[in-house]
């Protein structure tokens, strides 16, 4: 009998549900055995609800071809064979806050891709190597809940991937003000070129909600615990403008940063490339070894050279110098479905699990 935890994937036909699924294939601790969506898609097989629409460039597990995908709205029926469930559901932001709730109140952990719960005041939003320490709102939340082992977890925004970790790193040099642009890939809203060719050769400088999620979710993330809640920091503040670019993978962000306390280059690339945290520590299987890397060459990072950086799961950071406006400047690349989206949340169940909130049932 395999000892690995039983997952679900919530929304497994959708491009970050296939995204989990891929990631989740041959993991040393985590084993997919069910796969819930919408109605219309229950009862089939995996592959013949995918069909042409699988998007990863690595085949369908052959583990998964043939499992019959479950009604997401089956709450009971779908957590009653799980140790927890992974969530990319694609509904309006109220229905995912009601279902992802039903989930946790049987008792199922729920580790969520979706924006809903990212502002419940006693969810932790977590980058692991960042704000571990988060986790331990749960407790505060399972009694709100009413629950001995069902909680939600989420993961913030994909686009912050590209900028946040750096200002943590900085954090001693107390960065007060940041202004960040984001250039976005179109798979951060679930689709490809065949699906989307009028983005080939285009640009187009709005996204819907995206500006606000990347000003604000970092202060919740620099947040603490206060009175069994999250108490987002107040600083620093931050101003953003996201464009989509036609690129299939990677969000590439431009920050402009100004700082309290002096330092040199020298300085901030020392405390980019030994930055790490739990994960590291912990040696979790997704964690990548060096989380940040810094780049010397001007034309670095690139997404097609550097978007693959552990795995999809380091950040990296160049074309960091001084400003004549801000203090100092840098460009940051992230992979947007890896780090910023499926993996960043099995990364967050690893540390869950490893700090003894995700167990089996």
């Amino acid at each position: 009998m395999s000892e690995k935890l039983k997952v679900a994937v919530l929304g497994g036909t959708g491009m970050v549900g296939q995204r989990f699924i891929s990631i989740l294939n041959n993991h040393p601790w985590f084993e997919v055995t069910t796969i819930a969506a919408s109605p219309r898609s229950a009862g089939k097989t995996y592959e013949e609800s995918v069909g042409d629409r699988w998007k990863m460039d690595e085949p369908i597990p052959d583990a998964i071809k043939n499992l019959v995908i479950k009604d997401v709205e089956d709450v009971k029926n779908v957590a009653s064979d799980v140790d927890f469930v992974f969530s990319a559901v694609n509904m309006s932001k109220d229905e995912i806050k009601h279902i992802e709730e039903e989930y946790a109140k049987t008792e199922t952990p729920v580790v969520s891709n979706n924006s809903a719960h990212r502002w419940t005041p006693d969810v932790p939003m977590i980058i692991p190597e960042i704000n571990p320490e988060h986790a331990d709102v749960i407790e505060y939340q399972k009694k709100r809940l009413g629950t001995q082992k069902g909680f939600i977890a989420v993961k913030p925004n994909c686009s912050i991937q590209s900028y946040t970790p750096a200002l943590s790193a900085w954090k001693e040099f107390e960065p007060y003000e940041v202004v960040a642009t984001t250039y976005q890939a179109i798979s951060g809203a679930g689709k490809n070129f065949k699906e989307w060719p009028e983005m080939v050769g285009n640009v187009i400088p709005f996204i819907s909600g995206e500006e606000e999620k990347s000003e604000k979710e970092p202060l919740r993330i620099w947040g603490h615990i206060e009175n069994g809640q999250i108490v987002p920091a107040v600083s620093p503040i931050i101003t953003c403008q996201c464009i989509r670019i036609p690129v299939l993978y990677g969000h590439t962000a431009a920050a402009f940063v100004k700082f309290r306390k002096k330092a040199t280059k020298e300085q901030l690339v020392e405390k980019l490339v030994n930055f790490s945290g739990e994960p590291q520590k912990l040696g979790l299987p997704s964690a990548p070894k060096q989380f940040i890397q810094y780049m010397e060459e001007d034309n670095r990072p690139q997404v097609t050279m550097d978007v693959n950086y552990e795995g999809g799961m380091g950040v990296s950071i160049g074309r960091l110098r001084e400003d004549t406006v801000y203090d100092w400047k840098f460009v940051g690349l992230s992979h947007n479905t890896l780090r910023g989206a499926a993996g960043g949340a099995v990364e967050c169940a690893e540390l869950l699990k490893a700090k003894g909130f995700i167990t089996a049932k």
